[in-house]
Parts: C-alpha cells; structure tokens; sequence
C-alpha cells in the first residue's frame, strides 16, 4: 500500500471559484487546485460536482458520500481531501461521517476568498487538509474539517464566520460518533424539514410540513429547547402520525437539556414525543436524523442515536 496517496474529491465552492461580473463562480478543476510543492504526496483528483455548497441538494450530499465510498475501495488510497463550499460543509461533512467506519482520514476543506481574490486562503488550506490525510497517525479520527489553521472534528463543528479564515467552530471538541450505517444507503433520501421557532410562530408549520410529505423534521427551538405551548399539540400530533420530531436550539454553545415547563418547554416537548438533540445542533440534526431514515431506522434507533451522540 503506498501510505501517502491522497485522493482529493472537489465538489466547487469558493475554492474552486473566480470572480466575474455576476459574483464569484466556480469554474476550476481538481488538477487546478493541487497546491505546488506536494511532490511527496501523489494526489489523484476526482471532480464530483462544481457548484456553490449553498445549491446543493440532499442528492448532492449523498453523491458526495457515494464518492468517498468509491475512493476508499482502492486499497492504495491512504486518505481523502473533500474541497467543499463553507455554507454548508458542516452538513455534509456530518453526512459523510455517519457512514465513516473505515479507519483512513477524511479531510473537507474549502475557502473563504475565491481563488483570484488577493486573500485567497484556498491553497493553504489544500495543503493543510492533504497533510493531514495522508498522516498515518491520523488514522481513526473520523471526517475531520480544515480550515485557517484549524482541524475540527466533523461532528459539532458549525460555521461561525462568513469572512474569517478560521470559519468553523465546535459545540464540543469529544463528541462520540456512532455510526448509521457500513456503506452509504442507496434509493432516494428522505426528506426531512428543518424548522426555526420564534415568538409568533405559526403552530401550523409542523402541520404544514406533515401534509407535504417531510418523512421528519427538525426544530430550532429557543434557549435548551423551548418554544412556544401551542407547538407542544403539533408536536404530539407529529408523532401520532408517525413522523419523528427532534428539537436542537439556535443557541451555538451549550447542552440542550428539557428543564422547562409551562406548556411549551423542552419537558412539554419531550413528553409530547419530541426527540431532544443534546449537542447536534440543527443544521446536523437535521443530516442525522434523515440518514437514519433513509437506512430505515425505527423510532427506537433514531433515540439511540442521539441519546449516544453525547460526550460521557
């Protein structure tokens, strides 16, 4: 096994883009983000998608886990960079790493500035995330996120900043990672809805999404998980129909624990069949809890996994 080949999956985002006229695009190639200098380190690239992160559907996402599946098949393969738009790269990434038995590193990367901009921070950070992958001593870390100097764990990372080179933060550096699945679930994902709560909210959105087919969704709910009492009733009437809701928080920092009553407070929604997410938060959640869907996964299983995704 040669242990310094990487494989480096681009999928576009502001890596791979140029500016024009009408904004930034992406338009550049794997074979033109290989930083210079990496003699070293042989590098094959696999050009998967080519667009923003901020476009990308659920398929997409799928399609980009499908792709670390194939590059992982070559025995040869020591590790794999993803070069992904920073918009919703802690989702995919999430995704991937739910599948992620295989010991071997999974580096996502992206960028802040696009490839012309004079602040570029793309190449630095391909360098960066292809060290990292082919390191044999970063063997059994999971899907790991670089970028500005930072290597964050896949699993509670969340973006923080629209311009900073350090773009991603962490809930919490050790969260655990149990998996949903050996290989990437095939057939059509599931569809689940992700929800913000606020002061007058509409009660009739969980309704709304029920009626549209959301096989479950996800709520971003205020402080450790409360919303508003008239919520609680859709929430109970969610899972009379069979579809699991799971209720994360807007707060970035903190365990999201039901401590409050009054009607509509994560007690009341837990009693009505929610599902608390104690550190995911909902972007995740939201990736977490379609992927057990699309495997298949009972009402049960779904609770394990969260109840298992917190720190001891």
């Amino acid at each position: 096994m040669n242990s310094r080949q990487v494989v480096m999956i681009t999928t576009g985002g502001t890596a791979a883009s140029q500016t024009t006229q009408d904004g930034a695009v992406p338009v550049l190639t794997g074979a033109d983000l290989i930083p210079s200098g990496l003699s070293t380190v042989p590098v094959r690239t696999m050009d998967v998608l080519n667009l923003d992160s901020s476009a990308m559907t659920v398929r997409d996402q799928f399609t980009v886990c499908s792709a670390i599946a194939a590059a992982r098949s070559d025995d040869a393969v020591a590790g794999i960079v993803v070069i992904h738009g920073t918009d919703t790269l802690e989702e995919t990434a999430f995704l991937a790493d739910v599948f992620a038995a295989d010991p071997r590193p999974v580096v996502f990367t992206g960028a802040q500035h696009p490839a012309d901009d004079p602040r570029s921070d793309g190449p630095a950070n391909i360098a960066a995330a292809i060290a990292l992958a082919a390191d044999p001593s970063n063997q059994g870390n999971g899907v790991q996120v670089a970028l500005g100097g930072r290597v964050l764990p896949a699993r509670g990372c969340f973006k923080v900043s629209t311009v900073a080179p350090e773009a991603f933060d962490t809930v919490h550096p050790a969260l655990p990672r149990p998996l949903i699945a050996n290989s990437v679930p095939g057939g059509r994902p599931a569809r689940v809805d992700l929800l913000a709560l606020y002061p007058g909210v509409s009660p009739g959105l969980i309704a709304a999404a029920i009626a549209q087919r959301a096989a479950g969704i996800v709520l971003t709910a205020t402080g450790s998980g409360n919303t508003h009492p008239d919520i609680t009733a859709e929430v109970a009437h969610a899972k009379q129909r069979n579809v699991p809701v799971v209720v994360s928080t807007r707060v970035p920092y903190g365990e999201v624990v039901a401590t409050y009553g009054g009607g509509g407070g994560g007690v009341d929604l837990a009693r009505a069949g929610a599902i608390i997410s104690p550190w995911l938060r909902a972007p995740q959640a939201r990736m977490a809890l379609l992927a057990l869907l699309t495997a298949g996964a009972s009402r049960s299983e779904i609770e394990d996994f969260f109840r298992a995704a917190q720190p001891h």
